[in-house]
């Protein structure tokens, strides 16, 4: 006896993960920028694109249940997230060479030069933020590539494939 449902039950799980991951990790990392001041880098970006275009088709195949292959599109958009920030945190580790340039947000107003200059500075290679030393870019892989496999295994599951 498994633990997963099957049938209309199992397409539901998985549209609701694939709605739900993207949602949490994006509400997360504006949390982080908005709340605590941890600005993003380039790759944190590319995560970020990941999880919208995730987020987008989750919101799609609500609209259209009858549209699983937006949920599998939409685990797929959330493992390439997974695997940026598998990346990134190879990166930040040392692992391997990636992007050190700094990268910046300017937020143009009234005093363009104070803008820039006053604007975070945020490199590729250096961990922000960590827990029990795993950074943001590690959590986003540890959740993301396990929610994704699980979001192909329901939707399999939908349609009667898996046992």
């Amino acid at each position: 006896m498994s633990l997963l449902p099957t049938g209309p039950a199992a397409g539901r799980a998985a549209l609701w993960l694939a709605l739900g991951v993207p949602a949490a990790l994006l509400g997360g990392a504006y949390i982080g920028e908005y709340v605590f001041g941890l600005w993003p880098c380039e790759m944190c970006w590319w995560q970020r694109y990941a999880h919208f275009a995730a987020l987008g088709l989750a919101l799609l195949a609500l609209a259209r249940p009858a549209m699983t292959v937006l949920v599998r599109l939409a685990g797929l958009a959330i493992l390439i997230g997974g695997l940026i920030g598998a990346y990134h945190a190879g990166v930040e580790y040392g692992w391997w060479q990636g992007f050190t340039a700094c990268t910046s947000e300017v937020a143009v107003g009234d005093d363009p030069l104070k803008a820039i200059l006053d604007a975070p500075m945020v490199r590729c290679d250096q961990v922000q933020w960590d827990l029990f030393g795993i950074s943001l870019a590690g959590y986003n892989f540890l959740i993301s590539v396990p929610a994704a496999l699980l979001v192909f295994v329901l939707a399999g599951r939908a349609r009667g494939r898996a046992a």
